[in-house]
């Protein structure tokens, strides 16, 4: 039987998401341990800038935006993403620089190909072409004797009635880590193209083959449960325009202000401002003098999307702890 979970926000997909599975997931016995497993689910976000959970237990502001950058970058380099989630990826990198399954030289530079600039320029060419597919995973990874390759197996955007869609076909999804960041990263891609292509963002749709619960997992999903319904509060819509140069200069930023955390965020509108706002609260927040949290409380002054206040404050009071 088909299972198909339709709503307005990532924290009442994830609330039904969850519930299903501990009610009807079967058992399995995978690589990576024992699990709960529902097999191809659909999800299906009507508002994909309501991305962010507002749950207490899931806030994962900063690690969702790395992941995002990371892949922007183009790059897949371990350092790169051990900075915002440290030793997540150490185990899926053989040669502990670079992380083969990551996304971001498939989307930017796969054989040599942007696979992003070619779905631009296609719809650009044939708005309602169904032809703009991005290919993640590849034949030979199957039998690459990696221990890790990508989850994601395509991205297709469609075009229609002023709006860009996005599906997202996956072989395999982890409910309680994976899919929150997958549709942050995802409909931010999204949402980006349908920016450049001067279009409005549409209906992200999530389809898994695989989409499971690890048993370790599971106490910490239930008390997401437990905290019942999140507020709606989207993100603010990005400034129309092509935002490539701002991508540029938030990802230029991204690597300074790891080396200077108190670096000075860049002039920039006020969606993207934010986004180097939040930067710089993570690099400092590394950081236990007192300045580092005067200077970040200074930035959540200056915030212009209410969406991130509880991600900063949360950071910020962690930071009055490590002071007291």
């Amino acid at each position: 039987m088909s299972i198909r979970i339709e709503a307005a926000t990532i924290d009442d997909l994830l609330h039904e998401a969850l519930s299903y599975l501990l009610a009807k997931g079967q058992r399995v016995t995978a690589s990576r341990g024992s699990l709960l497993e529902i097999v191809g689910p659909t999800f299906v976000l009507t508002n994909p800038l309501a991305r962010l959970s507002r749950s207490e237990s899931r806030s994962k502001i900063f690690s969702a935006l790395g992941e995002l950058l990371w892949y922007l970058s183009g790059a897949n380099q371990l350092e790169y993403i051990d900075w915002f989630i440290p030793n997540k990826y150490q185990d899926e990198s053989t040669d502990h620089k670079t992380v083969r399954s990551g996304y971001g030289n498939r989307l930017f530079n796969w054989r040599g190909i942007d696979q992003v600039s070619n779905v631009i320029d296609l719809l650009r060419r044939k708005p309602t072409s169904r032809q703009a597919v991005i290919q993640i995973i590849a034949a030979e990874d199957i039998d690459s004797g990696e221990t890790s390759i990508p989850c994601t197996c395509t991205l297709q955007f469609l075009q229609r009635d002023g709006k860009l869609h996005l599906f997202v076909a996956m072989r395999s999804n982890d409910a309680y880590l994976g899919f929150p960041h997958d549709v942050f990263a995802f409909t931010m891609l999204q949402e980006i193209i349908a920016r450049t292509l001067n279009t409005e963002i549409g209906t992200y749709i999530h389809t898994v083959g695989s989409f499971h619960l690890y048993d370790k997992n599971e106490e910490g999903a239930k008390d997401y449960l437990n905290e019942g319904f999140q507020n709606i509060i989207p993100m603010m819509a990005m400034p129309t325009g092509d935002p490539w140069m701002a991508i540029k200069n938030v990802l230029d930023f991204e690597v300074q202000v790891r080396s200077d955390p108190f670096s000075a965020p860049p002039s920039m509108p006020g969606f993207w401002a934010d986004i180097c706002r939040l930067l710089s609260i993570y690099s400092l927040s590394k950081l236990i003098p007192q300045n580092a949290q005067v200077t970040c409380e200074k930035l959540a002054e200056n915030m212009n999307d209410r969406a991130y206040h509880m991600f900063i404050d949360a950071r910020i009071s962690r930071m009055k702890k490590q002071n007291a």
